[in-house]
């Protein structure tokens, strides 16, 4: 079974690249070229980093050159503060290795996303744990003097809300207030359910907003915007058809000791797959995604981690344990 064809054929996006090019991996049983992968351990969290870096590994990966890091971070959906912290701290060293700022360089945080609609809220929720200085960054705690960057944030809603293509929002505010870098953070969708609100993606290539529950727009990036755009997202959702493609799969897989069944589901195409997914999920097959019931926390928690993280990483004078006393 082709994987990647019937995606595409579906309509459903890998947001993460460390999935895209494990699915992909998988099917041509090889390196991709112009790709390149890295990984590491540490604690209770894996880094992958995946880098893109030349058009034949575009278009093998659908995806721009670029630098995309996942931390994979199972401790996220454990209700302990310590270990978010911990994890935050990874997120801010892996942040400020994309960085390439002065310590005076204006930052402004963007959070993408439907503040209405919970898995999409993610972007929101990060701005409102913001540490935005720009504001009074001549007024900063003694302490922190020479600390801290000027940082600005918004959260500027979707087009059904506001009737303006977020771009065009963002553009118009970096236009005028001249930021040395923008950081885009938004729900993402991923192919396995336990990524959820547990993986970070971080790219040095921008980001299309709404990508994660199926409504991509025009893309926040460098050539969009004039300056460069770092991405953070989280996974919020699993499209429909991807879980009910795992579930058939499952079903098949326990019948390798039948070589007449399993060679009659390795048979099948992309084209038959995708119809009777189609004919399970019913009209909305295209559009249907799946969310955990508590996804309001789970929002609240990594948004939390973004924060700290992104706090960190912009403002050296502020330590992993000292970010929220100096929040607004």
């Amino acid at each position: 079974m082709n994987c990647s064809k019937l995606y595409r054929s579906m309509g459903i996006r890998l947001d993460l690249a460390v999935e895209a090019h494990d699915l992909l991996r998988q099917e041509v049983g090889s390196d991709i070229p112009g790709v390149r992968v890295f990984k590491r351990e540490q604690d209770q969290v894996t880094i992958t980093t995946v880098k893109v870096e030349s058009p034949q590994g575009e278009q093998a990966m659908g995806k721009p050159a670029g630098n995309y890091v996942t931390i994979d971070a199972p401790p996220i959906r454990e209700n302990n503060r310590e270990k978010h912290l911990q994890i935050a701290v990874i997120l801010a060293r892996e942040l400020e290795g994309l960085l390439s700022l002065g310590p005076d360089d204006h930052v402004l945080v963007v959070g993408l996303g439907n503040w209405h609609a919970t898995p999409d809220a993610l972007g929101p929720k990060v701005v409102d744990f913001t540490l935005v200085t720009r504001h009074l960054h001549q007024y900063a705690p003694e302490e922190l003097q020479g600390g801290l960057r000027p940082v600005s944030a918004i959260s500027p809603g979707v087009l059904g809300l506001t009737g303006i293509e977020t771009s065009e929002i963002i553009k118009g505010i970096v236009e005028k207030t001249q930021p040395r870098l923008i950081v885009a953070i938004d729900a993402l969708s991923t192919s396995a359910v336990e990524r959820i609100a547990t993986s970070i993606q971080l790219a040095d290539t921008g980001i299309h907003p709404g990508s994660g529950v199926g409504n991509r727009r025009a893309g926040i990036t460098q050539s969009t915007m004039g300056v460069p755009v770092i991405a953070v997202g989280i996974p919020t959702v699993v499209h429909a058809g991807v879980i009910a493609h795992q579930a058939l799969e499952a079903l098949f897989r326990e019948f390798q000791t039948s070589p007449t069944l399993y060679k009659l589901y390795k048979g099948i195409q992309p084209e038959a797959m995708q119809k009777i997914i189609q004919q399970v999920l019913g009209p909305h097959a295209q559009d249907l995604i799946m969310t955990p019931k508590e996804i309001d926390q789970l929002i609240l928690n990594t948004a939390r981690i973004v924060a700290g993280g992104i706090a960190q990483a912009l403002h050296p004078g502020i330590s992993a344990s000292e970010w929220a006393q100096y929040l607004q």
